[in-house]
C-alpha cells in the first residue's frame, strides 16, 4: 500500500484489482496531517469489519477532494490548490438524503464538500453498481463489495460512506429493512454521557420485544443503536415502530429524551431520531470515517462499533488509529448473513434460514435443524414459553406451514379482554422448539432461561395478513388455565394480543334486559309490524334501525381515562345502516331514506356474504386520489336514484363501506352488549373478505396514536367510544365523542348573495345559519370559498325553487340588503377557524351539501356572543 512520501501517481493491485492512485501524499485532514494514502490504508485494513455492514446496500458518499479544512474553517477552507473535481465534472447527483430521497441529477457542493449518489463515469469498470428506480428519477449507485472498492472510495476522497437500512436485489429492487437504527443525538447542554444513559434504557426496551441492541459511537456527536430485523416488514412499518420506541423512551425519561425534531425542545435533552429508518434516509456506515477533526489535533474520527462494557460515563469517540488497534467487531452479531460481494443478497431458501443464521448449533442447546421445514398432518400445536432474557417476556408460537410462527409478548397473554398486550413478531422457529426448555448461554442470541408456560393444540378461526384468531387449548395446570380464545392483530405500528370471549351466540334475554351505560334500557327503533319493540324481528324482515350518534367533547378528555376508551377513525363519508338477511340487503341513510339503489356495489358485496338476519352500522366513503376518503367525491353519489345516473357514477366514483358496529346477529339484538363484545362479534364475521367492505381495527387506549394515524391517513379525526358503552339507536350519547382535526360545522343554507366578476349571474356566496338552543335559526355568516363550478351550478339549481320574499333569519343590514332568501331546507358542512365575537363563522370554507341530513339533524350551536344581561 502507498504511504507518506510516495510519488504523486502510482498503480497498485488490491484484492486482484488494479487501481491508479493519484496524489497519495495529499493531506485530507489538515489538523492531524492525515493523507489520502493513510485514508486508503485505513479502509483496506478495516474492510473485513466494514463490508458485512455495507455490502449489498447502495452507497451515498460525502467527498472532500481538497480535504476537510483546517480546524475552525469551513470544509475545504481554501487549503492550497485544488487537485481534483467531483467525478463527472460536477454533474453527479444530489445526495443529501438516502437512495430515493434525492431530487434529480446534479452534484451539490458546499465549502468543497460534495454529496454524491450516482457512480461517476470515471469509476473503474470493476466497481459494482446497481440501478435503483425511484418515482421521479433513476440513480446508479456503487455497491461496496471488497477492499478494492473501499480503496477506490478513498482515492476519490469519499471520506464518509452512508447506507440505508435495506439491501437491494440484483435488479435494484429495495428489499425490506434488515436492521433498525436509533440515532441518539445530544442537544445543547448534554453530551455522550447522557446518550449513554438513554442507550441503556433503549437497550432494555428493545430487549423486551426480542431485539438485541448494538451501540456505535457516531464519530460526530452522539450514539447509534442498531438491531437486527428479519426483513419481514417494510420500511414504513419499521419506521413507525422506531417512532413508537422513541416515544416510549420519552415517556420513560421525560426530562432527558425528546422524540420530536423541533429544535426548540432539544436543549438539555437527547433527541432519539427514529426517522433514519425511513426508506429515503441513510445512516453513516459503521467503520466509516467522519469528515471532521478535533481542535486539539485528534482524529480522524470513526463511526465505531462499541461493546456495552465500554458504555460508561467517560465514553468518547474513537479515532482512526484507535479503531485500527482493535481486533474484534462488536457489531458482528448485527448482520448474521453478510453477502459474499459477488452477488446481491438473495431470498432465504426456506422459512428457517433467518432462524439458523442467528444461532450456532455448537454454542446453544436450542434445536437448529438443517432440513427445510415440512408440514404435519395432525392438529396444529401451540406453545407459550417463559423467557428470562434481559427482561422477562413470553414467546407465543403457533404452528403454521411446518414452522412455529412466533411473537414476543412482554407482558404475556392478556387475562382481561379490556387490556391488550403488545406483541412483536420474531423469526419463525422450528417445530422442535415446541418442546425446548433450557438455558441459552450468555453472549448468544436470546441468552437466558427458557421454560414452557403452556402448550397444546389450537383451533384456528382466521389467519390472514395482519390478523390471527384462534382458540388455544392449554394443558392441565398450564398458564392459560384451559381453552382461551385470542386474537393477534396488526395495528398501524405493531401487533396486539387480545383476549376474546368464547364464540358463543349472545343471550337474547340478557341483551334485551341489560342496562345501558347510563342506566337506561337499550332500545331499537320499532317498526309497524313490531309496535312494542320487544323480541327479535321475524326472519327475512329488513328492519330500519336509526344509528347512534356521537357528541362533541364538551370538556371531556379521553386522555385522563384512556384505558376506558377505544378510538376509531372518523370516516369522511355518509352514514349508512345495512340490514342483511341471506341475499337480501337494505341500506338506510341517517335520515331514514332507503339508499340501496344509490350504492348498489355495497349492497351486492354484503349480499354475497349471506349474513343471517344481521344489522351493521358504518359509513359509505369515496376515496380521493391520495387514497383518503373525500367528502367532495362522495357528493357525486349522494341522492342518485335513476339507474342510468347511478351506473355512470358507479364507474366514475366507486365507493366502499366501512363497518364499525354490529346491532343484530342471527336475529338476536346485540345493542345491549358492551362495545368490546360487539366488536368481537363484528370482527368474527369476516366482512372485509367481501369486495368493497372494510372493518378497520380500533385503537385501544392511545388517543394520541389514533389522532396521529388519522392525520397521517388524511382523515378528519377520530371517534372515542367507551369500551363499556351499549348501542343506543337514534340517540346522541356522551359515551361516543367525535374529535376532529378541524372544526367541521353543519349549517343550514338560508339564502345567497349574487356573484360578481367570474360569478356574475350566479351564486356568489351562501348565507348560512345554525340552530340555537331555543330551536330557532341564528345567522352564522357568509361562505364564499370551497366551491368549484360544478358545485356552484348544482347549488343554484337547488336553491332557485326555494326562493322566498321575506328574510329567513335576522341578518346584518349590509347582508340583508343584497340577500336572496330561501326556505331553510338544505343542510351543508363547512370548516372554520372558530367563531368571531359577533357570532359568525371565522374563515368558513364550503365542504359540501349533506343530503343525508335534514335541518332537524343539525346540532344546536351555543351563541359565542357575550350575554347582554
Amino acid at each position: 500500500m502507498p504511504s507518506r512520501g510516495s510519488s504523486s501517481s502510482q498503480t497498485v493491485t488490491i484484492d486482484g484489482r488494479r487501481l491508479r492512485l493519484t496524489n497519495p501524499d495529499k493531506v485530507l485532514y489538515p489538523a492531524t496531517g492525515t493523507t489520502k494514502a493513510e485514508v486508503i490504508s485505513y479502509y483496506v485494513a478495516v474492510a473485513d469489519r466494514l463490508l458485512p455492514h455495507a455490502s449489498g446496500r447502495p452507497v451515498t458518499r460525502k467527498r472532500w477532494p481538497d480535504g476537510v479544512g483546517a480546524v475552525g474553517e469551513a470544509p475545504g477552507g481554501g487549503s492550497g490548490p485544488r487537485a481534483e473535481k467531483a467525478p463527472g465534472g460536477g454533474s453527479g447527483p444530489r445526495a443529501e438524503k438516502a437512495p430515493g430521497g434525492g431530487s434529480g441529477p446534479r452534484a451539490e457542493k458546499s465549502a468543497e464538500l460534495f454529496f454524491e449518489k450516482n457512480l461517476p463515469d470515471s469509476a473503474p469498470d470493476w466497481v459494482r453498481r446497481v440501478v435503483v428506480r425511484h418515482k421521479s428519477h433513476v440513480n446508479v449507485y456503487p455497491l461496496v463489495d471488497g477492499p478494492a472498492a473501499l480503496a477506490w472510495l478513498g482515492q476519490v476522497a469519499a471520506l464518509e460512506l452512508h447506507v440505508p437500512q435495506w439491501r437491494v436485489e440484483a435488479d435494484g429492487t429495495p428489499r425490506h429493512p434488515d436492521r433498525l437504527v436509533l440515532d441518539l443525538d445530544p442537544g445543547p447542554g448534554v453530551g455522550l454521557a447522557e446518550c449513554v444513559e438513554v442507550a441503556h434504557a433503549a437497550r432494555d426496551l428493545l430487549a423486551d420485544v426480542g431485539l438485541e441492541a448494538f451501540p456505535v459511537t457516531s464519530g460526530s456527536k452522539g450514539l447509534h443503536l442498531y438491531a437486527h430485523l428479519t426483513g419481514e416488514h417494510d420500511a414504513d412499518y419499521v419506521n413507525a415502530f422506531a417512532k413508537q420506541v422513541a416515544a416510549a423512551l420519552q415517556d420513560e425519561l421525560p426530562d432527558l429524551v425528546v422524540s420530536s425534531m423541533k429544535k426548540s425542545l432539544r436543549e438539555g435533552r437527547v433527541l432519539v431520531d427514529w426517522s433514519q429508518n425511513n426508506q429515503a434516509k441513510t445512516t453513516i456506515a459503521p467503520y466509516s470515517l467522519r469528515g471532521r477533526a478535533a481542535a486539539d489535533g485528534e482524529g480522524p474520527f470513526v463511526a465505531a462499533p462499541r461493546s456495552w462494557d465500554e458504555l460508561g460515563p467517560d465514553l468518547r469517540h474513537l479515532t482512526m488509529e484507535e479503531v485500527l488497534e482493535r481486533d474484534d467487531d462488536p457489531l458482528a452479531g448485527l448482520d448474521p448473513q453478510p453477502t459474499s460481494g459477488d452477488e446481491a443478497p438473495v431470498a432465504a431458501p426456506d422459512r428457517l434460514t433467518v432462524y439458523r443464521s442467528m444461532r450456532d448449533a455448537s454454542r446453544t442447546p436450542e434445536p437448529v435443524p438443517a432440513e427445510a421445514p415440512t408440514e404435519r398432518g395432525a392438529d396444529p400445536i401451540f406453545v407459550v414459553q417463559e423467557h428470562h432474557a434481559t427482561r422477562l417476556h413470553y414467546d407465543v408460537r403457533l404452528e403454521r406451514e411446518g414452522v412455529l410462527v412466533s411473537w414476543a409478548v412482554p407482558k404475556g397473554p392478556p387475562t382481561d379482554p379490556s387490556r391488550n398486550h403488545l406483541a412483536v413478531p420474531t423469526e419463525d422457529h422450528p417445530m422442535e422448539y415446541a418442546t425446548f426448555e433450557g438455558t441459552i448461554p450468555r453472549g448468544e442470541y436470546g441468552a437466558g432461561q427458557v421454560s414452557i408456560w403452556d402448550h397444546g393444540t389450537y383451533t384456528l378461526e382466521k389467519w390472514k395478513e395482519g390478523e390471527v384468531i384462534a382458540v388455544l387449548h392449554g394443558s392441565a395446570g398450564g398458564g392459560l388455565g384451559g381453552s382461551v380464545r385470542f386474537a393477534l392483530i396488526r395495528t398501524g405500528e405493531n401487533w396486539l394480543m387480545h383476549r376474546m370471549d368464547p364464540p358463543a351466540a349472545p343471550d337474547t334475554a340478557a341483551a334485551d334486559t341489560a342496562a345501558a351505560d347510563d342506566g337506561t334500557a337499550p332500545t331499537t327503533t320499532p317498526t309497524t309490524d313490531e309496535p312494542d319493540g320487544g323480541g327479535p324481528p321475524d326472519a327475512g324482515r329488513l328492519e330500519t334501525v336509526a344509528p347512534m350518534l356521537a357528541s362533541r367533547p364538551d370538556g371531556l378528555d379521553p386522555h385522563r381515562d384512556a384505558d376506558a376508551w377505544a378510538f376509531e377513525m372518523k370516516w369522511d363519508g355518509v352514514r349508512v345502516v345495512a340490514t342483511c338477511d341471506g341475499g337480501a340487503v337494505r341500506l338506510v341513510g341517517r335520515s331514514g331514506k332507503d339508499v340501496t339503489t344509490t350504492y348498489p356495489e355495497v349492497a351486492e358485496a354484503l349480499a354475497g356474504l349471506h349474513l343471517d338476519d344481521a344489522v351493521v352500522d358504518g359509513e359509505v366513503v369515496a376515496l380521493g386520489d391520495d387514497g383518503a376518503p373525500s367528502f367532495g367525491r362522495i357528493q357525486q353519489r349522494i341522492g342518485l336514484v335513476r339507474p342510468r345516473d347511478v351506473a355512470a357514477a358507479r364507474r366514475a366514483v366507486p365507493v366502499r363501506y366501512v363497518v364499525f358496529d354490529l346491532l343484530r346477529l342471527g336475529g338476536t339484538d346485540v345493542t345491549g352488549l358492551p362495545y368490546v363484545q360487539r366488536r368481537e362479534l363484528l370482527e368474527g364475521l369476516d366482512l372485509d373478505d367481501a369486495d368493497r367492505v372494510d372493518v378497520p381495527a380500533a385503537f385501544d387506549g392511545d388517543l394520541d396514536a389514533a389522532l396521529a394515524s388519522s392525520r397521517e391517513l388524511g382523515l378528519e379525526g377520530v371517534v372515542a367510544k367507551r369500551r363499556s358503552s351499549r348501542y343506543r339507536p337514534g340517540s346522541r350519547s356522551a359515551h361516543w365523542v367525535k374529535l376532529k382535526h378541524e372544526d367541521h360545522v353543519e349549517v343550514v343554507v338560508v339564502g345567497w348573495r349574487p356573484g360578481r366578476g367570474g360569478r356574475t349571474g350566479g351564486v356568489g356566496s351562501l348565507l348560512v345559519a345554525v340552530p340555537d338552543a331555543a330551536g330557532g335559526l341564528r345567522y352564522a355568516g357568509r361562505v364564499g370559498t370551497g366551491f368549484d363550478e360544478r358545485a356552484l351550478a348544482d347549488l343554484a339549481r337547488r336553491l332557485e325553487p326555494l326562493r322566498r320574499d321575506q328574510p329567513t333569519v335576522e341578518a346584518p343590514r349590509d347582508v340583508a340588503r343584497e340577500a336572496v332568501w330561501t326556505e331553510a331546507e338544505l343542510v351543508g358542512e363547512v370548516t372554520a377557524a372558530g367563531w368571531t365575537d359577533s357570532g359568525h363563522l371565522r374563515h368558513p370554507v364550503w365542504r359540501g351539501l349533506r343530503a343525508d341530513k335534514t335541518v332537524a339533524d343539525v346540532e344546536p350551536v351555543a351563541d359565542p356572543r357575550p350575554d347582554p344581561s
